[in-house]
């Protein structure tokens, strides 16, 4: 009896992927270089269940079903594309390579590409749940080759993670490196979301002087209303968490963040379209700093800042943490929503944006009952063109913009490093100004580099050059992109 699918790459994430789905009823061959991962794992945790250890690349292929389907869950980057050509030789026209790796989305573009010019089909997907949800339902990313969605539906919607009475957090995203793409703009919201309840800590900490107890409660309390998510259980969790002494484990891990890349492709991708998303970036440089620890301790001991003095009423400011980490939050998912349209526009992609909300509302590391919101918002206004302009967001950061403002200003006067929170406030501030001063920062493009200007008095399109010190001539530059 032959499989249904294939895997290649049995480390933690293939084993309960692989696990995942024979539960659900499909069989699974598994392959690794490493042929002790392969018997490890099927005379272990794969013992007594269909799912067959293959010792090479001949054995996978003889032991699948047609069109053969090979998922690949292996480091990204040169490894994938060396394990493609590995696996060439032994495929069939049809068969169906899929990477499930981290991987940057202009490798995924490639990759369709090439694979369908040699009449392969390829899909990079996105796998959100890090190792429990790869065992018990992730939330699946799915893009590329759209004739092999049908092939590999049932298996992926069977073992992804569930909301709404049944509804799979797994459909097609969309061509190329969609799915991939969708999966860099998941993880780059994940850095936001957790910075600002790094931030929402640290003030909570230092300012607030509370003990991680304290903090425990109030993250429990936070869960069970608007703010109910993963990283908000999880928080409350690791701050309730003793060390073996009884103390707090919290306070004795580094305070250095560690990342993938993921976040820095987000960010470097929103250079690229032309998209302000400052909230993600600035949560990427704040990993950065926090590894600059020995600099950082040196930088302390000259520059020891003021004193803290927070002598307003403590309950009163908690409950104003709640509703600037909540405008924070929406601020941030407007922020990567515009990223995900304009990379929809500038590759041609048909993305369902309140699916998109939906598959992220299980199995994944930023799922959240907020997001339920977010596929209303898309539902009844498919081309909303700004979060903030659907009602309910509308309402909601009217009312929360002032504890936002009061938190960051609270924050910075005390010394307290808030990059998320304050760039999600500055993000919001300029979204909504009727006038920004870019008219003399044109000025003086036009001034030093003849780079041309618009007029309030005259049509949008029309562009001016004015001889500024008499000397230049009038010969213009290049216009700018507006």
């Amino acid at each position: 009896m032959q499989s249904n699918i294939g895997l290649i790459g049995v480390g933690l994430m293939g084993e309960n992927l692989s696990l995942n789905m024979e539960s659900k009823g499909f069989s699974v061959s598994v392959y690794d270089i490493d042929k002790e991962k392969v018997k490890k794992f099927v005379n272990g945790r794969g013992s007594g269940k269909k799912i067959t250890g293959t010792y090479s690349l001949e054995e996978l292929k003889t032991s699948l079903e047609l069109p053969r389907k090979i998922m690949m869950m292996v480091p990204a980057g040169k490894i994938v594309d060396e394990t493609i050509e590995l696996l060439l030789p032994h495929l069939s026209k049809g068969d169906i390579l899929i990477d499930g790796g981290n991987t940057h989305f202009p490798d995924t573009n490639r990759r369709v590409k090439y694979l369908e010019s040699k009449g392969f089909l390829f899909i990079g997907t996105g796998v959100s749940g890090g190792e429990e949800g790869a065992l018990l339902g992730p939330s699946i990313m799915p893009g590329g080759s759209k004739a092999a969605w049908q092939h590999v539906k049932p298996i992926f919607q069977a073992i992804a993670a569930k909301v709404d009475d049944g509804v799979p957090c797994c459909d097609w995203i969309g061509e190329e490196g969609a799915g991939h793409f969708v999966k860099m703009v998941h993880n780059g919201i994940e850095y936001g979301d957790m910075q600002l309840i790094g931030e929402t800590y640290h003030i909570m900490r230092n300012m607030l002087k509370m003990t991680p107890d304290e903090m425990h409660l109030v993250f429990k309390k936070w869960n069970e209303g608007e703010l109910k998510s993963y990283l908000i259980e999880i928080t409350s969790e690791i701050l309730a968490f003793k060390d073996e002494d009884g103390s707090p484990l919290v306070d004795k891990i580094l305070d250095t963040a560690g990342q993938k890349g993921t976040g820095k492709w987000t960010a470097i991708t929103s250079l690229d379209l032309a998209v302000p998303l400052t909230l993600i970036t600035e949560s990427v440089y704040s990993r950065i700093l926090s590894s600059m620890k020995d600099k950082r301790v040196t930088a302390s001991k000259l520059f020891p800042g003021k004193r803290i003095s927070f002598k307003e009423n403590k309950k009163g400011f908690i409950t104003d943490l709640g509703k600037a980490l909540y405008a924070a939050k929406i601020l941030s998912y407007t922020q990567g929503y515009e990223l995900l349209k304009s990379a929809a526009n500038e590759y041609k992609w048909n993305i369902n944006y309140g699916g998109i909300a939906l598959m992220w509302r299980g199995g994944c590391i930023i799922r959240s009952a907020f997001l339920g919101k977010i596929k209303e918002a898309f539902d009844k206004n498919p081309g909303l063109s700004n979060l903030l302009l659907d009602p309910f967001f509308t309402e909601k950061i009217s009312a929360t913009q002032n504890s936002l403002r009061k938190v960051v200003s609270t924050a910075v006067n005390n010394g307290i490093p808030v990059p998320a929170l304050s760039s999600g406030l500055a993000y919001f501030d300029g979204y909504r100004s009727e006038f920004l001063p870019a008219n003399l920062l044109q000025a003086q493009r036009d001034y030093f580099g003849a780079h041309q200007y618009e007029r309030i008095d005259k049509p949008r399109g029309k562009f001016f050059h004015t001889n500024w010190t008499g000397r230049g001539g009038e010969t213009a530059s290049s216009v700018y992109s507006g």
